[in-house]
């Protein structure tokens, strides 16, 4: 067995890496950016080697300076967790050739796995069922055209090479089909430098449906049941669980075996994830997607159903020993459900969002299990995946486990920053979810019911009690005048606060009295009793008889809020925003709406535009987002540029409106 391993990633996985290396008594070594240098997976690891800026092309993407750090610490090993270089045959041969063993199958494997149109060939021959869809590599757009005609609309359009949705466009209509192409090109292009597409028949109502194998390499490949993983947003999974309520044994049996030998046609050692489709109405019809040769995301739901720790199965075949275990050991006990904590905002198309760690509270309990790597004072920033942690419960049964998630959602807290975590919540309340009828396609069909929340009344109400309590005067003895309402005759004047939540509209809210014996109305509702205390960060507020605590934090004039999963950036209106936005809403001002890098820029200035036109493209988090003229009119003060960082809310480029002359 290795004495050193380094860990070739960053974030939750490699702190996740560190964990088993750590049980194993094996010198875990992490390597970082610049924008890591405070990390978790930094102070975790025994020892921490920089090897590069922020930027992931010169620090985690560059082989040559992970495979020095490798050198210069005694690395005998190298994980290289899931993403980045994971999937690189150029990597697994330069670790070959340094002599350092790579935590992963052979190049050669990689290779036939990592190109879905040779891997539909490769299995193909080995019996296991493909999608229908285009042959050949290198198609040009001309000759994708002709397959999607042969084919038959809708289609998927995937890049060839990488995973993880990046590049994927369904396809309903011809006159969709070229703007799709150039989109899908153009993001495939970006995420792995390489634009090769394919096409594929789209299969309506699917659910995903995926098996774990680990093999080694005397021969030995062993599945360890599925995991069903139809909840995905753009493509990418968002809840995953173990085992799939679709599956009887009989499939289950069906689908591993076609699992095993796909890994077998390629000589597969390690862990990896065979991807299915499957008619959620015929799941006696799978066909092969695609197989991941790596560790997957979700592979703690397979870890809490069977017992094993799939990075220690890893390291034990990648240090040349036999499995440990033959396919009549493997047995699953109970349910797991796993979620995906990103930095995003649902209610806005789930654009990544960013900031600084205020405050963190992780769920714990029975059968919950947490995989994380960020800290209080951490920055998200828009350099890499968005994904914060994962959440996973463990259960007798099903119920029992989405339970179990839903209360630890429920006990989570994570401010600076918006994330998806009550969207989550909501979405595992789903009827059909709790039902198991899961398909790829439910939550785009829900997601405006999912991800609009009205603003509880609770919080602006919290927000001015938590004012008031700032601006009363300490101390045992208190100048009436000093307080917010001052000193009256009769009843005490009212203070008057317009809340503005992030994503709502402000609301007015009117205080009167002490914080701890006050009067509180919010919009136009009559005034109710009311009281806010303030200690260790929580604050306990009552409003009309009801007591509520909050997990708080400031952060200059914004005062973040947090209950039952879900938090909320609050903060005063100046007296004369409204008036200001409701004159930028009249102009054409066109904001970035994260934080991010300009890929695009498709306008020149004194250019006439038409509403919806496609102006510039910002990427961040691996996600692109299309910004369009807001009216007609013409380009003015063209600040974007190709390549350029933007910052949230920066002023892109004016469309200037046509006058009325005009």
């Amino acid at each position: 067995m290795f004495d050193t391993v380094l860990i070739a990633n960053r974030g939750e996985i490699a702190v996740r890496v560190i964990r088993t290396l750590r049980a194993m008594g094996i010198r875990s070594v992490a390597v970082y950016s610049d924008a890591d240098a405070h990390a978790r997976h930094v102070a975790d690891a025994d020892v921490a080697v920089r090897i590069g800026p922020a930027a992931a092309a010169q620090s985690y993407l560059s082989i040559p300076a992970v495979i020095e750090a490798a050198k210069a610490t005694g690395a005998q090993a190298i994980h290289p967790g899931y993403g980045f270089l994971s999937e690189n045959t150029a990597f697994a041969a330069a670790c070959e050739d340094a002599g350092i063993a790579f935590v992963g199958p052979p190049a050669a494997a990689i290779e036939a796995m990592g190109d879905k149109i040779r891997a539909k060939q490769t299995v193909a021959k080995a019996g296991v069922p493909v999608v229908p869809g285009s042959e050949g590599v290198g198609l040009s757009d001309a000759e994708l055209t002709e397959a999607v005609q042969q084919i038959g609309y809708p289609v998927l359009l995937k890049p060839s090479a990488g995973g993880g949705g990046k590049g994927m466009r369904e396809v309903h209509a011809r006159e969709d089909l070229a703007d799709a192409i150039a989109a899908a090109r153009r993001e495939a292009r970006g995420s792995f430098g390489d634009d090769t597409l394919l096409v594929e028949r789209l299969v309506t109502t699917p659910r995903h449906i995926e098996i774990q194998v680990m093999a080694d390499a005397h021969g030995n490949v062993v599945h360890l049941g599925e995991r069903e993983c139809s909840l995905q947003r753009r493509h990418q999974k968002i809840v995953e669980e173990a085992p799939s309520a679709l599956l009887t044994p009989a499939q289950r049996e069906r689908m591993g075996a076609a699992a095993v030998e796909a890994a077998r046609a390629v000589g597969y050692t390690g862990a990896g994830t065979v991807e299915f489709i499957v008619g959620g109405d015929a799941p006696d019809e799978f066909f092969f997607m695609e197989m991941n040769t790596r560790l997957q995301v979700e592979h703690p739901v397979t870890e809490l159903v069977t017992g094993l720790d799939l990075v220690e199965l890893q390291l034990r075949v990648a240090a040349g020993e036999t499995l440990p275990i033959t396919q009549d050991d493997v047995t699953l006990t109970g349910h797991a459900v796993e979620v995906r904590i990103y930095a995003e905002d649902p209610a806005a198309g789930f654009l990544p969002t960013g900031g600084r760690i205020l405050a963190l509270r992780e769920p714990s309990g029975p059968g919950i299990r947490v995989d994380s790597g960020i800290v209080v004072g951490g920055v998200v920033g828009s350099d890499y995946d968005p994904m914060l942690a994962k959440v996973i419960a463990h259960g007798p049964d099903r119920d029992s486990a989405l339970r179990r998630l839903d209360a630890a959602l429920g006990d989570t807290v994570l401010l600076g920053l918006g994330t998806n975590t009550g969207f989550l919540r909501a979405l595992l309340a789903d009827d059909d979810v709790r039902a198991a009828r899961l398909d790829t396609g439910l939550v785009g069909r829900r997601v405006d019911a999912l991800a609009a929340a009205d603003l509880p009344a609770d919080v602006p109400a919290a927000a001015a009690l938590h004012a008031l309590l700032h601006l009363e005067p300490a101390g045992p003895v208190v100048d009436p005048f000093d307080l917010p309402g001052g000193w009256r005759i009769g009843e005490p004047a009212w203070t008057t606060w317009q809340m503005l939540a992030a994503g709502h509209d402000p609301v007015p809210v009117r205080v009167r009295g002490r914080a701890r014996d006050a009067q509180v109305a919010v919009g136009d509702a009559e005034p109710v009793p009311a009281s806010a205390r303030l200690q260790d960060a929580t604050l306990a507020v009552t409003v009309g008889g009801v007591t509520r605590g909050y997990a708080c934090a400031q952060d200059g004039a914004t005062l973040w809020l947090s209950r039952d999963g879900r938090s909320w950036a609050v903060r005063e209106q100046e007296p004369l925003e409204a008036a200001r936005h409701a004159e930028e809403g009249a102009g054409g001002p066109v904001l970035s709406p994260m934080p991010g890098t300009v890929t695009v820029v498709e306008v020149a200035e004194g250019q006439q535009v038409t509403a919806g036109q496609r102006l510039v493209v910002v990427e961040a988090m691996k996600m692109e987002h299309v910004l369009t003229a807001p009216v007609d009119g013409v380009v003015r003060e063209l600040k974007a540029r190709a390549g350029g960082t933007v910052a949230k809310d920066a002023v892109l480029l004016v469309v200037e409106p046509h006058s009325e002359e005009d």
